[in-house]
């Protein structure tokens, strides 16, 4: 990754998508470190972190990772994600966080030089075109070393750099543990189905 010393940095994770990625190259992602690594790159000035709950569960197994991350130095964007029933008539959930990356990256690229945007989701293309006219260096966090590969070739092109997530895996990464109830994280494709 290349930053400069004085770059004012801001970071859009895009939860679902990372946790899918980590996923798919076996590592959880250790966000005190993270957060550390951003540091020492720069001037860190924001950490935005996105994902959508389901509310009116008992207990729902993000809820730590989400208190943990509102108190150790991350802006938490929720919203309560939306109940359907598919054409199999199995109950599932929509929680798409496109548009509050968006506009929180198009209000940043005023006040910050480079935003790290961690996501694989093609349909940022035209935003990081956006935030680049603006003068903000671009870097997406993804993977193509997963099977399938988890971030669209347009957006690796549009960014300024692209940084594999598994080259990070050392650096923001600690062995996957074994969850007995998995987060409900909405997958990349913002849906899950609740029976998993």
């Amino acid at each position: 990754m290349s930053f400069y010393p004085t770059d004012r940095i801001a970071l859009f994770i895009d939860g679902a998508n990372l946790y899918s990625a980590a996923k798919a190259l076996n590592f959880d992602i250790d966000y005190r470190k993270l957060l550390d690594e951003f540091r020492k790159r720069g001037i860190l000035i924001r950490a935005y972190y996105y994902t959508a709950l389901v509310e009116g569960d008992d207990y729902s197994p993000i809820r730590p990772l989400v208190d943990w991350l509102d108190y150790n130095g991350f802006a938490l964007i929720t919203k309560t994600a939306k109940e359907y029933t598919d054409s199999q008539g199995r109950k599932r959930w929509r929680g798409d966080m496109d548009i509050e990356i968006a506009c929180d990256m198009m209000e940043m690229a005023e006040h910050a030089d480079h935003l790290v945007l961690f996501s694989g989701d093609g349909d940022f293309r035209r935003l990081l075109e956006a935030v680049q006219r603006k003068g903000a260096r671009v870097t997406v966090v993804s993977t193509v070393k997963s099977s399938p590969p988890m971030t669209s070739d347009e957006l690796r092109r549009q960014a300024d750099t692209f940084v594999d997530l598994a080259d990070l895996a050392t650096v923001v990464g600690r062995p996957r543990q074994a969850h007995s109830n998995p987060p409900k994280f909405l997958g990349a494709e913002d849906e899950y189905d609740e029976t998993v």
